[in-house]
């Protein structure tokens, strides 16, 4: 992999992180269609280049994180059963990284979406901020989060998902996405460094270095395009894209 590459599943990273497409399913893809390898080493980079989109949520929503205790406290009861189950599963999960399984993925991600927002179609779904959810509702998304781990899903998608259907608005729902992925992402980042720490060389952290760059600035770019988005729109656009995206990858590495 060259600099130009990995600055290009930087931008990838950075927009669809936090957009309900599935980041992980979209780098596998893309890096499919760049013919570059899914070498333990190029896996890592995939993980490791989700800090900047990391950093990017702190950045944004550093005035939230340090003034509201009970918020971060939630957000650590909804990180338990994702922590558990990659400790847990982290070997079986590794090999379900294959365009094929992020396809099917994508696909499937894409029906429970428009099959979810039918499903609450007319309903008032609750108000107040990311603060009123209980630590219940927390612990809730946390367990649909875990699906995540299967690359297409979409860690994003899940916690959206999970946020709707605990009742939660669409704004409320992608923000609690947005800070739950805090933890999520530096748990898995930094226990993916840990373990292929003797694969890396001076080469790949140069490649790292331009991907976290890449990924930081464009996962800033990416929520607010959410947010805007989801102001006036369901998520039902983001279900078709998913569908679309993944018959079409399902053709073209078929």
């Amino acid at each position: 992999m060259n600099l130009t590459e990995a600055i290009i599943l930087g931008i990838v990273e950075g927009l669809s992180e936090f957009l309900p497409i599935s980041s992980t399913g979209h780098l596998i893809l893309a890096s499919a269609i760049l013919k570059i390898s899914q070498s333990d080493a190029h896996k890592a980079f995939e993980v490791t280049i989700q800090s900047g989109a990391i950093l990017a949520v702190v950045w944004l929503y550093r005035k939230e994180l340090l003034s509201r205790s009970s918020l971060l406290l939630k957000l650590c009861v909804a990180f338990i059963p994702t922590g558990i189950s990659g400790l847990l599963l982290y070997k079986s999960v590794k090999s379900l990284f294959h365009p094929s399984v992020a396809s099917y993925m994508l696909i499937a991600g894409g029906i429970a979406f428009i099959v979810i927002e039918r499903f609450l179609k007319g309903r008032t779904l609750a108000e107040g901020g990311i603060d009123r959810i209980s630590y219940g509702e927390a612990f809730f998304i946390g367990v649909v989060q875990s699906i995540s781990m299967i690359p297409g899903v979409s860690r994003s998608g899940a916690t959206i998902l999970g946020g709707l259907l605990a009742g939660m608005n669409r704004k409320d729902a992608a923000e609690f996405s947005f800070l739950l992925a805090i933890p999520t992402m530096f748990a898995a980042t930094f226990y993916d460094i840990y373990k292929n720490i003797a694969i890396f060389s001076f080469d790949d952290g140069l490649n790292i270095l331009a991907g976290f760059l890449a990924s930081f600035i464009f996962a800033i770019v990416g929520i607010k395009i959410l947010l805007r988005f989801i102001t006036t729109h369901t998520f039902i656009p983001f279900g078709i894209y998913r569908i679309l995206a993944g018959i079409l990858f399902i053709l073209l590495f078929a």
